[in-house]
């Protein structure tokens, strides 16, 4: 299934306290169980004024209905097409 990287602009995200992130987080997981399995939230990176998602999803249409339906910014949604890490630099 392809992954997709959700850059959602929210001012003050770094700031978020626990309980705003488990609302946030709550609201997340009733709007994907209302989608069901073919759209799954992988992780999310908190920080600054923004909040990085990693979802696996059939496209990038059904992560932008997540967004839609959970009242969420998807202000730039970037399908991987690869993942690297520091073993790729080592030769085969």
């Amino acid at each position: 299934m392809p992954k997709f990287v959700i850059e959602r602009e929210i001012p003050g995200a770094g700031q978020l306290t626990g309980a705003e992130l488990q609302a946030i987080s709550q609201q997340s997981c009733a709007v994907l169980n209302e989608l069901g399995p073919s759209i799954q939230w992988v992780q999310s990176y908190v920080g600054g004024d923004k909040i990085y998602c990693i979802y696996n999803a059939p496209n990038e249409e059904m992560v932008r209905l997540h967004a839609t339906k959970g009242g969420f910014p998807a202000n730039v949604i970037t399908q991987v097409y690869r993942i690297i890490d520091p073993t790729t630099a080592e030769k085969a």
